[in-house]
């Protein structure tokens, strides 16, 4: 090799420097990105502000500062009592509905007759409003955390089985066929095939699944509860407590917000190849 060519081979950074690059480049890019979010969050409020200063009614609009102090004044309750109770029912509706919507994703994908008696019926779920539901789910089940549960898995099982099913379809046949080629058994091709290729269509049902279980959790507590912030924003409302029914509304939004975040986390540590713009 000449000299010449040594020169513009040292030009080229080693894996090292690579490394080095992508990590001073990553925090850059993820604020660039995040810039654009937190604008249109501060212009949002700037114009809630605004419209709550001129209505002069904190019982039907209450500004958002007020907002906030009103939750610091019922930290405790929120904090010590219902909080904990809405998330006990996101997280019971969520675990039920993952393995409720993977186990029917699967059962559709092995089985074309189990696909076309149980997908119609999928549909059909999402078509009857869950409102007229949940006061038949209070009938059956009482006040208890079941009633809740139960309107937290309508909204939540059924972006997991159409998107899990959905990754199911989106793998191409010549690559089973490769795999029965080389004598590859059912179970080594969901192993080995199926698995890694859905993954990713998981956990974007995930990132639909997890707001809607806590926007199911407080319809549950809203419709028929007695804890958790659903029944708190319902009770406050009663007392025309205008900053005191947006207060876990605002708390509601943060949990499903931080949840939705964990859910990347665990995205990034799973599908490590996948590009993380």
């Amino acid at each position: 090799m000449s000299r010449t060519e040594k020169d513009k081979m040292s030009n080229f950074p080693d894996k090292k420097q690579q490394k080095n690059m992508t990590d001073s480049a990553g925090p850059t890019k993820r604020r660039d990105s995040s810039l654009p979010a937190a604008l249109l969050v501060c212009a949002f409020l700037f114009v809630w502000q605004a419209a709550a200063m001129k209505m002069s009614a904190a019982y039907i609009l209450p500004s958002p500062v007020r907002v906030v102090v009103r939750l610091w004044e019922l930290r405790g309750p929120l904090f010590g009592a219902h909080l904990p109770a809405t998330m006990q029912v996101v997280a019971i509706g969520l675990v039920i509905s993952i393995f409720l919507g993977l186990g029917l994703a699967i059962l559709m994908d092995f089985s074309p007759v189990a696909r076309q008696a149980l997908y119609p019926l999928i549909i059909a779920s999402q078509t009857i409003p869950t409102t007229a539901l949940a006061p038949l789910f209070v009938l059956w089940f009482g006040y208890s955390i079941w009633s809740r549960v139960l309107v937290t898995v309508l909204f939540t099982f059924f972006p997991v089985v159409v998107t899990v099913y959905d990754g199911f379809r989106s793998i191409p046949t010549e690559m089973k066929e490769l795999m029965d080629t080389y004598g590859a058994t059912p179970a080594q091709v969901f192993l080995k095939l199926k698995i890694p290729a859905v993954l990713p269509y998981f956990f974007s049902a995930l990132k639909m699944a997890v707001p809607l279980s806590v926007i199911g959790a407080a319809i549950g507590e809203w419709l028929g509860a007695q804890s958790g912030l659903g029944y708190f924003s319902r009770r406050m409302m009663t007392q025309l407590d205008g900053a005191g029914v947006f207060a876990p509304i605002l708390l509601l939004s943060i949990a499903a917000e931080l949840l939705v975040v964990v859910v990347g986390l665990l995205e990034k540590h799973f599908l490590y190849w996948r590009s993380t713009d």
